[in-house]
């Protein structure tokens, strides 16, 4: 028998005796992580995840929002037919459906989905998985989380599903997605954590996710992700796809960040906010970190500090570099906001900074965002394209909330109305009004009077993510 014959049989051996159990599994297990284990016998391959799902799918619900859209004649606007007909154009609204998922995070019926389900919605229900319905209420909707937080009045207490803590979740977990594919009714996924603080995948502001091959379809948006103990470890909200359906790649909000928002609707507040420090940061490049002697280009590049700001009485300076906050690893400027989110306002946090060659700690306190004056805030009405849109004075504090460098200038918009000409012409909170028919916008007073024109053909220049989007409307 030759050596490759023999090692063969020898491996077909080994498993066949795996398999029935008869020898000890060959696979060395670290004594630091005793809970994880590899299936070693036929028993092992047979395990099902059935009373793990009669454990947790009653805390799963069905959304339905439901938004009604008026109806536009193709006439409407034509001067000629106005003039004959009054602009009695428009027929009965038609109502816009929307269809996903929650999770009840608290018995007393508070229940957690993705803010994309329920954006426009005049009304919201929601469906328990033994079939009730119930008029729902919206506590809190936060775009740049892609939260929202709603309650409903069952008379009595609810299944629901506890927090894990996402940061002691690791690469190869098993998990199951719980959801309403595609209005299928209830369904049930497994797979593994593929990724975790996956970023720069543009789902929402805050780019911090959990990636995992559970299958997540339309539909799924808002479901639990959950870990082998039944708890809740993510909320699906996303998944890259070429052709609409899961191709094992979906993306789950941390249940630590879901926990944060839960606790603030929880507190009475209809809004979430993110800690203020007051400082700018970048990613750091291979290059940068060559130049300051980096062994790895990782960390948080501090770029600009606010003067009399958390950032600037803790001592971080322009040139420093943050690499890790309360001892945990910071790979980029999303995974310090992530942290910096998940502490909340109120707290200190500690940051390791690498500081002129020399690494030191400093505390940073993290505030809640400084109002800004009436003054430089306006909406803007009346018959113009920017009608709908509520704009501000960039100040540290704003510029913050809306994800841009605490030092940029200029007026931003804020919030854009649904069913405005500001929404219509595609305005996002961020967006930076730069020019409007050549006058340059440096205030709120400079975009009022140049909205109190009334031109023919308006000429727009707004900045957003760093480049220049014109725009001609008549």
């Amino acid at each position: 028998m030759s050596s490759k014959v023999a090692a063969s049989a020898r491996t077909l051996i080994l498993c066949t005796a795996l398999l029935s159990g008869a020898v000890a599994p060959v696979f060395a297990q670290t004594a630091a992580d005793t809970t994880r284990q590899l299936p070693a016998t036929r028993s092992d391959m047979q395990l099902s995840f059935a009373p793990l799902v009669k454990q947790t799918a009653g805390a799963v619900v069905n959304v339905y929002a439901a938004h009604a859209v008026q109806s536009r004649s193709p006439f409407a606007g034509d001067p000629f037919f106005e003039q004959f007909f009054g602009g009695q154009f428009n027929g009965p609204p038609r109502v816009q459906s929307a269809l996903g998922s929650g999770v009840i995070a608290d018995a007393s019926g508070i229940i957690v989905t993705n803010n994309h389900v329920i954006r426009d919605a005049d009304t919201v229900k929601v469906a328990l998985s033994d079939g009730r319905e119930f008029d729902s209420k919206v506590l809190l909707k936060d775009e740049s989380t892609d939260l929202a937080i709603l309650k409903i009045e069952a008379g009595e207490a609810l299944p629901s599903l506890q927090l894990a803590d996402s940061d002691k979740v690791e690469v190869g977990d098993l998990v199951l997605a719980i959801g309403n594919p595609f209005g299928v009714g209830q369904t049930v996924t497994s797979g593994i954590v593929s990724a975790q603080a996956r970023t720069r995948v543009g789902i929402s502001d805050f780019d911090f996710f959990i990636q995992t091959d559970a299958a997540i379809n339309p539909g799924n948006s808002g479901g639990a992700l959950i870990d082998m103990s039944g708890k809740l470890i993510g909320i699906n909200t996303a998944i890259f796809s070429r052709s609409g359906g899961s191709i094992g790649i979906g993306f789950a909000i941390p249940s630590n960040m879901v926990r944060a928002v839960v606790e603030t609707a929880k507190g009475g507040a209809d809004t979430f906010e993110r800690p203020y420090i007051g400082a700018a940061f970048q990613n750091v490049t291979p290059d940068v970190a060559e130049s300051l002697g980096m062994k790895q280009p990782y960390g948080a590049l501090v770029t600009a500090v606010t003067k009399d700001s958390p950032a600037e009485k803790g001592g971080l300076l322009v040139g420093d570099v943050v690499l890790s906050v309360d001892g945990v690893r910071i790979e980029n400027p999303d995974g310090l906001g992530y942290r910096l989110t998940t502490a909340g306002i109120g707290k200190s946090v500690k940051f390791d900074v690498l500081s002129r060659a020399k690494e030191k700690t400093v505390t940073v306190a993290l505030e809640k965002p400084r109002p800004d004056s009436a003054d430089n805030q306006m909406l803007i009405q009346g018959r113009n394209p920017l009608s709908g849109a509520h704009v501000i004075k960039l100040s540290p504090s704003s510029a913050s909330r809306l994800d841009l460098p605490s030092d940029t200038e200029g007026v931003a918009i804020d919030k854009v109305f649904p069913n405005t000409p500001a929404a219509r012409i595609g305005l996002q909170p961020g967006d930076i009004v730069r020019g409007v028919n050549g006058a340059e916008i440096a205030s709120v007073s400079d975009l009022s009077k140049a909205m109190s024109a009334k031109p023919t053909l308006w000429r727009f220049d707004f900045e957003r993510g760093g480049a220049i989007i014109r725009q001609v409307i008549r």
